[in-house]
């Protein structure tokens, strides 16, 4: 192994990321504890903070066991702690995490009984709920079930991951003690309701109250609902060894033989058992008391989903969030193509509050259109229905070369996306599937055409995915451009993804892992040289990478005000004296996930914008291709200013990151309530506006050409 260099890193004013992340997951859980919050969407935040921290476990806390037995001394390059070190922290974070949830579960369910929506307990059934829970059990339960006893004859069962089971200490009439387990089916629904008002039971509470039937000779003395959370990333992804400096192939060569004995990463009891039948338990389940966690909330909250469809229109539009209905920007004209539009003028569009519609229409006129000759795309996470796939299919079959880069290590959605690889490749588009060792995570579209024997481009570039579903979800942003130097980046950029060159240059383009990190550091450099005039905003979902965590604290000791808004991880803590003083962090947690990218470099119109498929992570910066696009547009520039403005005053949803690493929300200040996302609602930044003239400008002279130039 190398010598490590983060021994000599300063941790002052930087934080773990693992750390981070479980604050942020705090955040979400204090969404669930807003009374301000519809019911319904409060029961949906503790689903997320359930899921976000099942996630957690299986990815990150799966590598750092992995890392612990592999490379027990790995230092982390932000808090200079041992993979072991680390773990330790988790598990003694999580339990107040837990038991904050039970409060607020307890809270969200006695609101939603108000309402008629309850998740009842067998004790609480009503005769004829009984009765009929008895008869259900009876004839749809009952003949798929697979109980079992643990002993020399019979294994226990692989317990699959998140997946819930009944424990049973059972005793046969001569007195000996076994551990029995009832998988719970997948087949089987969630849960069962009673009435249409919204009374329901889970299917797992079900099994609890019938487990005593099921063994025959044996008594069962005590059961409970117990779930297992694997090491999910069997992959060998790159992205669980970004914060190593040692090569992960290495890795993965020892990982392969430890695999076995470091699989479940943590056990989830729900309720409260006897010492004798832990200790039962623990011999079949290979963990340590400290990954043993008690739980009495529901141990899978996917059941969630099931109930928001099974409960009537009446009582889901009273206890959710009104229906948003993204709109057709006024600046884009329904009645022309736009295609042409873009062509007179940049466009912007903004998700979840604009419509995706403007660009699915540019897809479906780039398919019919003749003076179109291609249209390449990346693709890194789809809907399960896409009409953006089926205008690239329509392209493909009336006779458009059509190249689509698909990323088929979107972790958990490898299976959609070889699945639409699939139909794509049937249709006649060139499927192609990025680099060996480097995720393709950018967002670009190129459609190119042929005007009079020369080509005309026009761009795509966004922060997120093309989801119709997420568009609707994430807030992100998107810019269609006909840039002649941006198109003729893209074509660079889809021929280097064709050849395998990672060293292509680019005039206007932030690609990453070559460009993207050297120009982020030379534009704060050009910062830094302002002093106290300098200033920089940046809106990211992470920061983790700590040569930028670095560059900002420089900047912050030249004076530069540095205001970041992070979502998620933010491994550098402000307000440091003597480090970084000048920094401020927020985040924000609302109805919508924050998703977009935006870098802002320098004041008022001389400020230089970029918009990002980059978080500022070593995986993106290093690891992955990603791309930062300039912005020439003055209208767009405006608002995205006006976006960053309206977030900084955000005082409904944020929270302010303190110097110790904790979060404090702002709506505990007494001052007047601003909802970011509400007020990207009730507002727009699209004008109709008055007819252009044809123009295409190419913009000023980028970053990277004069970059470039000096080398």
């Amino acid at each position: 192994m190398p010598e490590n260099s983060t021994l000599s890193k300063n941790y002052v004013y930087t934080q773990n990321r693992e750390l981070s992340w479980l604050r942020f997951n705090r955040r979400v859980l204090e969404e669930a504890d807003d009374s301000s919050v519809p019911a319904l969407e409060r029961l949906n935040f503790i689903s997320i903070f359930s899921t976000n921290l099942d996630e957690f476990f299986m990815v990150r806390v799966g590598s750092l066991f992995d890392l612990s037995a592999i490379a027990p001394k790995e230092i982390d390059m932000r808090s200079g702690m041992t993979p072991a070190q680390q773990l330790d922290k988790i598990y003694r974070t999580v339990p107040d995490l837990l038991w904050r949830k039970k409060r607020i579960y307890a809270t969200v369910c006695s609101t939603l009984a108000k309402s008629g929506i309850k998740d009842v307990s067998y004790d609480e059934l009503k005769p004829d709920e009984g009765k009929f829970i008895a008869r259900y059990f009876t004839q749809n339960i009952l003949p798929v079930l697979s109980p079992q006893i643990a002993d020399s004859r019979n294994p226990a069962p692989h317990f699959q991951n998140k997946h819930l089971y009944i424990a049973c200490l059972v005793k046969s009439k001569s007195g000996k003690e076994r551990v029995a387990f009832i998988p719970v089916p997948d087949i089987l629904p969630r849960i069962v309701m009673l009435s249409p008002e919204g009374r329901f039971i889970r299917t797992e509470n079900i099994l609890l109250r019938w487990a005593p039937t099921l063994f025959g000779q044996y008594k069962v003395e005590e059961s409970c609902v117990i779930c297992a959370t694997r090491n999910a990333d069997v992959s060998f992804d790159i992205d669980k060894f970004e914060d190593t400096e040692t090569d992960y192939r290495n890795y993965v060569k020892k990982l392969l033989k430890k695999r076995a004995n470091l699989a479940i990463v943590r056990l989830e009891i729900g309720n409260d058992i006897s010492v004798p039948f832990r200790k039962e338990l623990l011999k079949i389940i290979p963990v340590s008391d400290y990954q043993v966690f008690y739980d009495s909330t529901p141990l899978n909250t996917k059941y969630v989903s099931q109930l928001l469809e099974n409960l009537p229109e009446y009582l889901t539009s009273q206890l959710r969030y009104a229906v948003h209905k993204p709109v057709w920007p006024a600046d884009i004209d329904k009645n022309s193509s736009v295609m042409d539009q873009i062509i007179q003028k940049d466009r912007l569009l903004f998700f979840p509050f604009d419509s995706v519609d403007p660009f699915i229409r540019l897809l479906n006129e780039a398919a019919d259109r003749d003076d179109v000759v291609s249209v390449k795309i990346t693709i890194y996470r789809l809907a399960s229905s896409s009409k953006i796939v089926r205008a690239l299919c329509r392209a493909a079959e009336n006779g458009k070369e059509v190249v689509v880069l698909m990323e088929l290590r979107a972790r958990f959605d490898e299976e959609n996306n070889i699945a639409w690889s699939k139909m794509l490749e049937e249709a006649g588009c060139k499927v192609i599937y990025g680099m060996e060792n480097y995720k393709c995570h950018s967002k670009i579209c190129l459609i190119t055409l042929m005007e009079k024997g020369k080509f005309r481009y026009i761009t795509q570039i966004g922060t997120g995915n093309y989801n119709e579903k997420t568009n609707t979800l994430y807030t992100d942003l998107s810019i269609m451009t006909a840039d002649s130097i941006i198109g003729r980046d893209a074509t660079a950029f889809f021929r280097s993804m064709l050849t395998d060159n990672l060293d292509e240059e680019y005039s206007s383009l932030l690609i990453a892992p070559s460009w993207l990190k050297p120009a982020l550091i030379d534009l704060i450099d050009r910062q830094i040289a302002k002093g106290k005039d300098g200033y920089i905003c940046i809106k990211v979902n992470s920061i983790t990478e700590r040569d930028i965590i670095d560059k900002l604290a420089q900047a912050s000791r030249a004076g530069v005000e540095v205001r970041l808004i992070v979502r998620g991880i933010c491994c550098i803590r402000p307000g440091i004296n003597g480090n970084t003083e000048n920094i401020s962090v927020s985040s924000i947690v609302g109805r919508y996930l924050e998703h977009a990218r935006i870098y802002c470099f320098g004041r008022g119109d001389q400020a230089e914008f970029y918009i990002s498929s980059a978080d500022l992570m070593t995986r993106n910066l290093q690891r992955r291709v990603e791309i930062a696009c300039p912005v020439y547009d003055p209208d767009i520039k405006k608002a995205l200013a006006r976006i960053l403005e309206i977030q900084l005053s955000d005082t409904a949803k944020a929270s302010n990151l303190l110097p110790n690493g904790s979060y404090i929300r702002k709506n505990g200040a007494g001052l007047p309530l601003i909802d970011s996302q509400q007020k990207f609602s009730d507002e727009t930044f699209h004008k109709s506006p008055p007819a252009q003239k044809r123009r295409r400008s190419a913009g000023p002279l980028s970053f990277l050409t004069k970059f470039l130039h000096l080398k």
